[in-house]
């Protein structure tokens, strides 16, 4: 069996910035790989064009192209063109594809066309209660419909999808997974009132409420500090810098005792995960977020939000705590309970490693994607 990926990010020193889409979508390739599937990677929208082999994954970087006009149509239409030239030279059985900006929209490709929903434009304007493009909505809508199949990383991601676009197709949940050997607790104690957010710096993150927590935090506990980890992001309403503005609403008490590490490799991000004695992830829109996973992962207490998803990761009181993020008030007050509090820190962490080592490791999500794709093409073994 030979399946391909098509995405707009991916991990690698070569590519534009990625996120969580592009490490779990290299998770699933490469683990794939593991089972003896042959895996292509179509890694569309950047700065230049080449062809990287790594751990046996061919990799297809496409670069961007600017047309004067209908530069949406006709830059799928070269994708398109591309693809089923590389689908029919090495026998790509099937395609797979996430729901973002519905990249596949008028694409006509050779061979079956699935959509993993990782959280669509629209599916995270509806979530933040933003303004959308119609634009957008429309062309994830075209994607949708266009698919063959449809997976969807939690079961609260696939009832709004199918909501918000007034959906009416069978949609399998399929969550992602997590190495629990490259994510694993650490040998080293963590650091005493050590507070940590990683991931994007970003409005629909909650970083902006984690702003306004902290500066209760800081009033009942002058000792605690907040470590950021992440790509600053230009905010979606504002067009300002989102640290920036995180740093406007802190406290005079509060700003002296945060510090931005800027974006991390996993090699130092691990060490600062380790150090942290609580992650903080209030989080507003996400469809299944690998922080989450990676931080359980490696046996750490969580206070995160508790919205749809949440439900699908985290057990509130025992894995750590979900509290909604415009509460401010009680949000601080479960992280200052889990800094006082060594040993429900410590039961909480080893419950949310259990946890991922329960529902979330490769080893279990591996076979549930490879049953879906041998039914989808049934003549491959």
């Amino acid at each position: 069996m030979h399946l391909a990926f098509l995405t707009p990010e991916y991990p690698h020193p070569e590519s534009t910035a990625y996120a969580g889409l592009g490490t779990s979508i290299k998770n699933l390739a490469e683990a794939l790989d593991a089972e003896g599937i042959k895996i292509t990677v179509f890694i569309y929208g950047q700065k230049k064009s080449f062809l990287p082999s790594e751990n046996n994954i061919d990799l297809h970087f496409i670069k961007q192209k600017k047309y004067a006009w209908l530069g949406w149509y006709r830059y799928r239409k070269f994708l398109e063109s591309y693809l089923n030239k590389v689908i029919k030279e090495k026998e790509i059985d099937a395609i797979e594809a996430a729901d973002w900006t519905g990249i596949t929209s008028f694409m006509n490709l050779i061979c079956p066309l699935v959509i993993r929903l990782h959280g669509s434009d629209t599916y995270f304007c509806k979530l933040e209660d933003r303004k959308q493009k119609w634009k957008n909505f429309w062309l994830e809508k075209q994607g949708l419909k266009n698919a063959d199949s449809l997976i969807s990383v939690s079961e609260f991601t696939s009832v709004k999808t199918k909501e918000f676009f007034n959906l009416n197709k069978e949609i399998q949940v399929i969550p992602n997974f997590i190495d629990t050997q490259t994510f694993k607790p650490q040998a080293e104690e963590h650091v005493p009132n050590t507070i940590l957010y990683f991931g994007s710096l970003i409005r629909k993150k909650g970083l902006l409420e984690l702003a306004e927590i902290f500066n209760l935090v800081i009033q009942r506990n002058p000792d605690a500090s907040l470590k950021l980890a992440g790509r600053d992001v230009r905010d979606a309403i504002t067009g300002n810098s989102t640290l920036e503005m995180f740093y406007k609403q802190l406290s005079k008490e509060a700003s002296a005792k945060v510090q931005y590490l800027g974006s991390l490799s996993y090699e130092y991000l691990k060490k600062e995960i380790t150090k942290a004695s609580v992650i903080v992830l209030p989080s507003f829109a996400e469809a299944l977020p690998m922080t989450w996973l990676e931080a359980m992962a490696m046996e750490k207490s969580l206070v995160t939000s508790n919205i749809g998803w949440a439900h699908e990761i985290m057990v509130d009181a025992k894995t750590g705590y979900m509290v909604d993020p415009l509460d401010h008030r009680s949000y601080a007050d479960r992280i200052l309970e889990l800094l006082a509090d060594e040993q429900l820190n410590s039961q909480f962490g080893k419950a949310a490693r259990n946890k991922i080592i329960e529902d979330f490791t490769a080893e279990k999500v591996i076979k549930k994607n490879i049953v879906f794709y041998k039914r989808l093409i049934p003549t491959k073994v």
